[in-house]
Formats: C-alpha cells, structure tokens, sequence
C-alpha cells in the first residue's frame, strides 16, 4: 500500500468492486485513449496495474496523448456488464472523473508502441530504454529480478553467511579475462582495475576470521558478449566459507538454488542432491562440461574398433557414435539438413548407418565395418530397430566438442529436449593443468588457486596432466551457472603448483602478494562458488537473451546507447590522470 499524496490516494491495480463509491486520486501514463461517441475511456497505467477512466468532458482531454502521465480524481463505479474485462485485477470496476491535469508531457510520435516494444529492432530499444522499461513484460522481468536477488540475500542470511562489500576500485589480475583499467591521477603511470570477481578479496576474509561471506557482486569482464553473457559487467552470488570441504559448499548451493528455482518457477526442479559428473564422463557423454541432462542422448566412444579401418577419415581418430531412437524413418531432407549442419560447425562429413528391422544396417558406413562391428555397436550404443546411429570423427580434441554439437542439434530438430523441468548438476575433478597447444608448456586449465586433489603428493609424484583439483561447476539445462574451488591455503603447495605451471617464487610473490603474504599467518582449509544472478534470472523468466533481464544492459557491441557509452572525454581530463591518445 502507498502512502495517499497529492498526485494519488490510490495505485492503479489496487481498486475492486468494494471500492465501489468511494473517491479516489490516481495517477499514472496514458496507455490508451478510446472515443465511444462523446464518452472517452482512458487506460492508465503504473507498476502496479491498469484502471479504465470514463470521462464525459472530451476538453478534459485536449492536451492528453498517449504515454504522457496524469494525475486524476473521481468516483469508482462498477463497470456495465458488457464492458467488464476480467483479464486484469481492476476490470469490474472504472472511475469516472472530472478532473485532470497533465504531469509530463509527452511527444505525440514514439519511436515505438510501448506494448510492442519487444518486437522493435534492439538498438531502438536500448536507445529508448525507458519507454522500453514501461512495457509490463519488459517491466516484470525488473521487477521479478527484484524479488529474486531479495530471496536469495535473506536466504543466506537465513543459512548464517555475513554480507560483506568487497573493493570495486582493486589491481590488475595476470589471470583470466581482460581487465577494465581506471588511470590513477594521484599516481602517475599508475592503473585501477574493476574486479573480475571479488576472489582474492573473499579469500583475505575467511584469513581475516570471517566464517561466511557472501554477497551480490558486481563483476567486471572486457568480455564480447553472448545471448547468456552481458558485456561488461554481470552480477554473482559470490559466496566463501571457511573450514570448509567440496560437499559443504555443494549443500549451500543445493538448498539455495533448488529453494530459488521452485520459487520463482512452476517446473519441475531436480531435487538435491543434484548429479556430480567427472569432468572427464561429462566430454565423454555430453561432449561438454555444460551438459543438458534433459537431453537423452548420450554419446559413446567408439575409438578402438576403427584404429585399422580401411575407411581413413575413421583411421587412428578419435571416433564417437550417437544413438538415435526411431530416427530411421526422417526423411531423405531432414538427413541432408543435418549433414549441412555437421559442415557448418566444421565437420568434413556426418556419417550414419539406420538399424533395420533385422538389426541388419543401412547406409554409406556400413560397408567399412567387420565382421562383429555391427553386433558391437549395437550393444555399446543400445540400439534397437528403427534406431539411427551417427558418427564422429575428428582429432582427440576436437571429436568430442563436435560430437556434442551433434548431440544438441538432433535433440533440438526431434523436440527430444524435456522443457517442463531445471536439471541441475555439478561438474567435478576438473584437471588442474593442461599443455598449451602452441608452447607445449604446462599451463594452468583453470583457477590457479584451486587445491590439487592428493595435496603436495600429487603434485610431485603424478604427471601434472593427471592431477585432478578440487574444482566444479554448477549446470543448469545446458548453463553454467557457477563455477567454484576448493582454495589452495597452503603455501608450500601453492608455490610447487606454480612452479610447475612455470612460475617461480618471486613471480608468485610479485604477481599474488596479498595471498602469498596472508597464507603465511595462518589460513584456514576455505571453498565457495559463485552463482551468476544474471543466468539465473534469464533462466527463471526463460529468457533467450541475457539483457532482457538487466534494466540498463549494453548492446552486444558493448555499447550503452542510452547514455553514449564509451564517450570521448576532454583533453583536460586526460591530462590530469596523465593520459595521452595515440
């Protein structure tokens, strides 16, 4: 309930028929104005709904246009039988007025219809982003982004964590995306950094005694953007906990996100305990470590039955086969637009072969295999009659990538993607290190700070490419939501892993300071993750685009069309933080 002022004693989707009788002030944005042969309704609408006005007097209306707003009094009356519109809150009713005065005019040609706005180019959109904002699809979205990030911050009040703001003027970070640089005036030469993420930040607080940190960060990539990336800047519910192992900060993120998801969604939500998949499985079956799990097909690997085949695109590569349930009887154009697809994304072909009846096969592969191979495949696929299997080949590193994007594309054209339900799982045993194709040196697969699964001993007695760490995901329906670690708190380990990614001490010393010193005064075992809001919005009001659940999102040019930015700035503002073009 608002509080009653001079522009209104009401709000727009509050009256019923009990207000029958009473006077009332409302005020709001003209979103339509209807003649009926002397008698005017206007439609007038605020955040909270709209109400029909009937106005007698059409001079009352001489200045009015649509989208302008207005402030207005009158009688509430029950509306006539043949005018009730019962699919808004407000349509028994109506105020007829007497009184109206105009609070802001507006210009008699938009640059789009409010109520349409979602169908206009999306540079106007964004350009016009206030008018785009009025648009009550466009508006929920805000507002349901609103009530989300609230659950989530008193949920985890709710679960004991501490809500600490962490810098957002911080340093250059050597790993991970391109930073967003800020000139130092006071020293010169000198540069600030927007925070990737509060990383290193939420670490010193569980050094410094803090429990459990949490809160909705600001995060600053130079990112290009995607449908579920913003350019720029994104929001995480950017969590740490203290003396802390992987399953604990799984059981926060479980309760949170499936509390989250049933609240905000009327589909069904995998209940915890979500799925934990080896990283290695998930590019094994999936081809990816954001693997859909409403997608049924799974993808097999087929590698040694063709090391000596006389078919040499399957010769000494990595093979992989997909089971298709009754996908034989497609036509001959749906196979063709499939193979255009396999082309597209880089493949030199799509073989297949279709089980008959006789789980005899058909098709251009069945001629390349032995005697056996049929039978194999069969068992190893679990292939049934009237199924189609396909095949895909390619270097060890890119046959799984290719054979996920074949799985995906054949569940999308056979509709074979459960769209009533969130699954959830966690991606685990990420590897620690990697080769660097071009310099074969050992590198860092993903955050450095990550503890080494076995400690020291791994580090010093495996090969570093067997080293697992204590690092995962959290994927819903084909979407990394977060991706989080348990910390590596220990000094002599953390400075053995990156000697071995070719770092030496003074480098760590240099290039990560603040842990390197505070590691030193005794740091507790800590572990988090962090959530990205955004994703999860976008998911929850389903969402394809990411921006359309941002209230100021840039283009995908990383561009704010609203207010110009970037902009140039002045000479004279250059100079003072010691600055020159070239």
């Amino acid at each position: 309930m608002i509080k009653a002022n001079e522009y209104r004693t009401v709000t727009c989707g509050e009256l019923r028929e009990e207000n029958i009788g009473q006077q009332v002030r409302v005020a709001g944005w003209v979103e339509n104005i209807r003649d009926h042969g002397g008698v005017m309704f206007l439609d007038i609408r605020d955040q909270y709904g709209v109400l029909q006005v009937v106005v007698h007097n059409d001079e009352l209306l001489k200045d009015i246009n649509k989208e302008c707003t207005v402030t207005l009094s009158g009688t509430v009356v029950k509306r006539d039988e043949e005018t009730i519109n019962k699919k808004i809150a407000t349509g028994f009713v109506e105020v007829h007025t007497e009184d109206i005065k105009v609070l802001g005019k507006c210009k008699n040609v938009l640059p789009f219809e409010v109520a349409t706005s979602t169908n206009t180019n999306e540079e106007v959109r964004l350009k016009y982003r206030f008018l785009d904002l009025r648009n009550p699809k466009v508006h929920n979205n805000i507002m349901i982004r609103s009530q989300i990030i609230t659950f989530l911050r008193n949920k985890m009040n709710e679960m004991g964590f501490t809500e600490i703001q962490t810098p957002i003027l911080s340093t250059s970070s050597p790993e991970g995306a391109r930073d967003y640089l800020i000139p130092s005036r006071k020293h010169k030469g000198r540069f600030y950094a927007l925070p990737q993420a509060p990383q290193i930040f939420k670490q010193l607080l569980m050094v410094s005694g803090f429990d459990r940190y949490f809160q909705i960060a600001p995060c600053f990539r130079d990112e290009d953007a995607r449908a579920d990336r913003s350019p720029g800047e994104f929001y995480q519910l950017d969590f740490e906990m203290a003396f802390a192992t992987q399953e604990d900060v799984f059981a926060v993120a479980e309760e949170v996100l499936y509390e989250t998801f049933k609240k905000f969604s009327n589909k069904e939500v995998s209940k915890p305990p979500f799925a934990r998949i080896p990283y290695a499985e998930s590019m094994l079956k999936y081809g990816t470590d954001k693997p859909d799990l409403r997608n049924p097909l799974v993808i097999v690997e087929i590698s040694d039955m063709f090391e000596e085949t006389d078919f040499a695109p399957f010769r000494k590569k990595t093979v992989r086969s997909i089971n298709v349930p009754n996908a034989a009887g497609q036509s001959k154009k749906w196979f063709k637009k499939m193979e255009e697809f396999a082309l597209s994304i880089g493949m030199k072909g799509l073989g297949y072969v279709k089980v008959r009846d006789d789980l005899t096969f058909d098709g251009p592969i069945d001629k390349f295999l032995k005697e056996g191979d049929r039978e194999e495949l069969i068992s190893r696929n679990g292939s049934k009659a009237g199924d189609v299997i396909y095949f895909i080949a390619d270097t060890a590193q890119e046959a799984p990538k290719l054979a996920g994007q074949i799985r995906t594309e054949v569940a999308k054209r056979l509709d074979l993607i459960d769209t009533s339900r969130f699954e959830m799982c966690f991606i685990v045993d990420f590897p620690m290190f990697e080769r660097d194709e071009e310099t074969n040196q050992i590198i860092f697969t993903h955050n450095p700070f990550s503890m080494p699964q076995g400690g020291l001993d791994s580090l010093l007695n495996k090969d570093p490419e067997e080293v697992l760490a204590y690092q995962y995901d959290i994927v819903c329906n084909g979407v990394e939501l977060s991706s989080g670690a348990v910390r590596n708190h220990d000094i002599e380990i953390m400075k053995k892993a990156f000697e071995l990614a070719g770092y030496s001490e003074d480098d760590l010393k240099a290039k990560f300071s603040a842990l390197y010193n505070a590691f030193q005064y005794g740091a507790p075992p800590h572990a988090g993750m962090a959530p990205g809001v955004d994703r999860m919005i976008m998911l929850l009001t389903e969402e394809e685009n990411i921006r359309e659940v941002i209230a100021f999102p840039m283009n995908s040019n990383a561009q704010d069309l609203l207010l110009g930015s970037p902009g140039e700035v002045t000479e004279q503002q250059l100079r003072e933080v010691h600055i020159k073009l070239r």
